[in-house]
């Protein structure tokens, strides 16, 4: 029964070796996604969005604000 539980010993010594090392695994691959993201969202900010560029933005709602209009929202009483 001893050699029983010395291999049951084992097992999850070699189970939490692997867990371990799929977590650390799992944790960079999710550290290098992370950091292209965040390299993407600073190119998106300077290279799109930077040097006054939203000064050229011209919106095509500005001045149509239906859910400010008096007649769609008029007192009744």
């Amino acid at each position: 029964m001893t050699s029983f539980w010395l291999f049951l010993s084992k097992v999850f010594k070699w189970s939490f070796g692997f867990f371990e090392l799929l977590g650390n695994t799992l944790n960079w691959i999710l550290f290098i996604v992370c950091c292209v993201l965040f390299t993407y969202w600073c190119y998106v900010l300077v290279v799109t969005l930077g040097g006054d560029k939203d000064k050229d933005y011209h919106s095509p709602t500005e001045g149509k604000n239906p859910y400010y209009d008096p007649r769609i929202y008029k007192k009744e009483g």
